[in-house]
């Protein structure tokens, strides 16, 4: 399924549920958000019928996403579930981790191939102030669980924040050497309610790596996956650097994704405020070829790039990102 700026549209971001353990300050405001109603949501059966329809459209590429994901109950059937239809080549999760030990392996099990874990600091009251409730052993055990299930290759997202030292530098560049961890520096984007950040840039933190590994990054091939990230190596390292950078050098041209909230609205664009409502046509007996025609408008209306930019400052969106899915 071509776009109409030639983009072969494969990959699904698919958003189980708005609710999460942690509340991050760039993922949704302090005060946190309302939930949806559990009726509002989604069923696993209705996903699994549009992922089988789409499936027809090209798509064979899964992220489950939140929220997070792994609060909502029957998560490890419902992978299994869309395993058992076939079609699907990759499925993938992004979670803080904190959940995970006890379900690494049956999620492995069934059908599970990857994990992104969210890990800005591992300064245990940094990050205790960046999650407002979240315990920095509970995620270092996530990933710990995540390497022993064989959920590879493990990614770990560090959104670019104030919280991040020369300390967090030095654990990452140990950990990249020891293991083959893909840790990814992502460019904060202010759509969670927080205000703008005095992060350090990428260039910064390519400066400050070469500095902690006590070598200089080399370019590197890409991980396995469907991510953006241009990826950088030290020399003999088992692992790899990421880095992200949605808003100073955007990566629109390739991008190969939609989003489907968890509830039903289909978004061509994760930048833009811009949706498709698929749960109200899909729950009143909306045919295949009706849910088609509804992905085909979705790609049709993907637009070219967005035109984000700290100089010319962020637009006021009408969902964070807890309630897009990422």
């Amino acid at each position: 399924m071509l776009d109409g700026y030639g983009r072969n549209i494969s990959y699904l971001r698919i958003s189980v549920t708005d609710r999460c353990n942690f509340r991050c300050v760039y993922c949704m405001p302090p005060q946190g958000r309302e939930w949806l109603d559990h009726a509002d949501i989604l069923t696993y059966e209705e996903l699994l019928r549009l992922i089988k329809v789409w499936n027809g459209e090209g798509v064979t590429k899964l992220r489950l996403t939140g929220g997070e994901p792994l609060v909502r109950k029957g998560l490890v059937a419902f992978i299994a579930a869309v395993k058992a239809q076939g079609g699907i080549e990759d499925i993938s999760l992004t979670t803080n981790g904190s959940l995970l030990p006890p379900l690494a392996h049956d999620l492995k099990a069934a059908g599970l191939g990857r994990v992104n874990i969210s890990l800005d600091t591992i300064n245990p009251l940094r990050f205790a102030k960046l999650t407002t409730c979240g315990r920095l052993e509970d995620t270092l055990k996530g990933v710990e669980s995540a390497m022993v299930a064989g959920l590879s290759p493990v990614k770990l997202n560090v959104v670019l924040t104030e919280a991040l030292t020369m300390k967090d530098l030095a654990f990452f560049a140990e950990l990249v050497y020891n293991y083959p961890i893909a840790v990814r520096f992502i460019e904060y984007m202010p759509i969670g309610g927080a205000g703008e950040s005095r992060a350090p840039d990428i260039a910064t933190v390519r400066k400050l790596l070469d500095q902690a590994g006590r070598a200089m990054l080399k370019p590197a091939g890409p991980v396995r996956g469907n991510g953006p990230a241009k990826y950088y190596r030290f020399p003999k390292a088992q692992g790899a650097f990421g880095f992200i950078t949605p808003i100073s050098e955007h990566f629109c041209g390739v991008c190969n994704r939609l989003r489907l909230t968890a509830d039903g609205k289909l978004r061509p664009c994760l930048l833009s405020d811009k949706e498709i409502d698929i749960k109200t046509p899909l729950r009143s007996g909306a045919s295949d070829r009706e849910l088609v025609a509804l992905f085909r408008a979705a790609v049709a209306a993907k637009p070219e790039g967005h035109t984000l930019c700290r100089a010319s400052g962020f637009p006021d969106f009408g969902r964070s990102m807890s309630q897009i899915g990422g």
